[in-house]
């Protein structure tokens, strides 16, 4: 069986054996960290410079690649990766983007309208009438599914058709689903994004974004110009911990989702929680579409209190949890989400927790605690 060959090999294999080079006798098991900026010339290319790409990000970007289905490109940051897609819409044209989104893109975005460099219209994601009927007319949809923070499920193929009809482009931000959950390609979309920093790297040190577009598309070599011509390249350690951070995604995915659904389930039938939401839950409103649509129901549960004392309450006793914002890393973090980034349009008393891969029974016996007070 062939390591190069992504289609003969399941993804936790990908995961793990993809992006490690010939594996020759006498290399190394792991590409090596290359920290060096520029390479001796002489040869038949001209000397080479970083900006242009290292051969830890080559390694990583295989690795994703393999794994999305095409290829991927990395940037400085989530955001940066953001910003990359973004500049695809032309001067003045629009953009169809979630009101439930992650705070970078809403505040671009927002920014982008302000300046008059294009528009948006902003819709409810989960609602695919809704989104179809915002289409006509744009020039990019951006789906983020499952969405930060509410955990709305979007019906991502039927949207990319939908896109793809009227001549716009469909990205999907990924980054809660992770390479694992999700084939946004696969369903139809141009590119995939992916905040690196959160699941794919894992633990809380390396800031990273990633694209992924069709192997050989224009949109993949033009998500590469703009990454060159604006400086938004990653560090080369950056890139490092990530790939090491994406071997073992596989095993911490299923640990954290398991730890993830079972704390749902008891924080739903808890007192002092008045929702939870998480789509692993048979009753929450995207279980059906999530059941059909994704691999698992993911790591991130969303809960809402009383009211915002009590949400910020329950932040401040944790003990075994930790109030910090983020998520994706082997620890379990929770944040009040209203209070960041000017995301007064949340419920006020929404509680985001990104369960990690401690053992469940010290999470709950810590959750359990701080929502009973003092």
């Amino acid at each position: 069986m062939r390591l190069d060959d992504a289609t003969t090999l399941r993804p936790a294999t990908i995961a793990v054996a993809a992006g490690r080079g010939e594996r020759a006798p006498g290399d190394p098991i792991n590409p090596p960290l290359s920290l060096s900026t520029v390479s001796v010339g002489g040869g038949a290319e001209p000397p080479g410079y970083a900006r242009d790409g290292t051969p830890t990000w080559a390694a990583l970007e295989e690795a994703v690649g393999g794994l999305e289905g095409g290829t991927a490109c990395a940037f400085a940051s989530g955001i940066a990766a953001i910003a990359a897609v973004l500049d695809e819409v032309p001067v003045g044209g629009t953009v169809v983007a979630p009101r439930d989104a992650y705070s970078g893109l809403r505040s671009l975005l927002a920014k982008l309208e302000d300046q008059g460099r294009l528009g948006v219209r902003w819709v409810d994601i989960a609602d695919t009438g809704d989104v179809v009927a915002a289409l006509d007319g744009a020039d990019l949809l951006w789906i983020e599914s499952p969405t930060n923070p509410l955990l709305a499920v979007a019906e991502i193929p039927a949207l990319c058709e939908a896109a793809a009809a009227r001549g716009a482009l469909a990205a999907v931000d990924s980054t809660f689903a992770s390479p694992l959950r999700q084939q946004p390609l696969a369903a139809g979309a141009d590119v995939v994004v992916h905040s690196a920093t959160k699941l794919i790297a894992g633990h809380s040190d390396a800031l990273l974004g990633i694209t992924v577009a069709a192997a050989g598309s224009p949109l993949a070599t033009r998500l590469v110009t703009h990454r060159t011509r604006h400086g938004a390249v990653p560090g080369s350690l950056e890139a490092f911990l990530a790939l090491r951070g994406l071997r073992t995604l596989p095993v911490r995915l299923d640990r954290a989702e398991a730890n993830a659904g079972e704390l749902a389930r008891r924080l739903a039938a808890h007192p002092a929680v008045v929702r939870t939401r998480y789509p692993g839950l048979p009753d929450d409103p995207g279980h059906a579409r999530a059941a059909a649509h994704l691999d698992g129901p993911g790591t991130i549960v969303s809960i809402e209190l009383a009211d915002a004392a009590a949400a910020d309450a329950l932040c401040a006793r944790v003990g075994v949890c930790v109030h910090a914002t983020s998520l994706g890393g082997v620890e379990t973090t929770l944040e009040r989400r209203a209070r960041q980034h000017g995301e007064e349009h949340l419920p006020p008393a929404l509680v985001r927790i990104s369960v990690g891969c401690e053992d469940v029974e010290d999470l709950w016996a810590d959750l359990d605690a701080a929502l009973a007070g003092p």
